[in-house]
């Protein structure tokens, strides 16, 4: 079930896109998890699972600093492109040909990318810039 975003009227559509982005992520990156454990190896290493834990925490605390239009929404973003793109790289890695990895690799750099524009879009805050 996708979780969906109900859109506000202070925020920019840029924020409220990358919104959208994050809580994919979140979502697919918990799914991951045990798609991992399941399939055991590298998949199932410490240093992977927390990885996806981490990614999808920062993306879930990126999305409650916009939703409530934190002034520092800007400074988690970063922090939460960061460790998206690192999730997507490492996810990446160890895809080969599994769906499931590809998709979670691309909604980790779509949250990312979408961070990364949070970060340095003045207007991001919509009516309150």
């Amino acid at each position: 079930m996708q979780q969906n975003y109900k859109p506000q009227a202070n925020l920019s559509e840029q924020m409220e896109q990358c919104i959208q982005d994050c809580l994919d992520c979140h979502r697919l990156c918990l799914g991951l998890v045990t798609h991992c454990l399941s399939m055991g190896g590298e998949h199932a290493e410490a240093a992977h699972i927390r990885l996806l834990l981490d990614c999808a925490q920062m993306a879930q605390t990126a999305t409650d600093f916009m939703t409530r239009n934190s002034e520092l929404h800007g400074r988690i973003c970063l922090i939460c492109a960061e460790v998206c793109e690192h999730c997507a790289q490492n996810c990446e890695q160890l895809m080969d040909d599994d769906a499931q990895m590809k998709a979670c690799a691309e909604a980790c750099r779509r949250a990312a990318n979408s961070c990364q524009k949070m970060v340095y879009d003045s207007s991001a805050l919509g009516s309150y810039a």
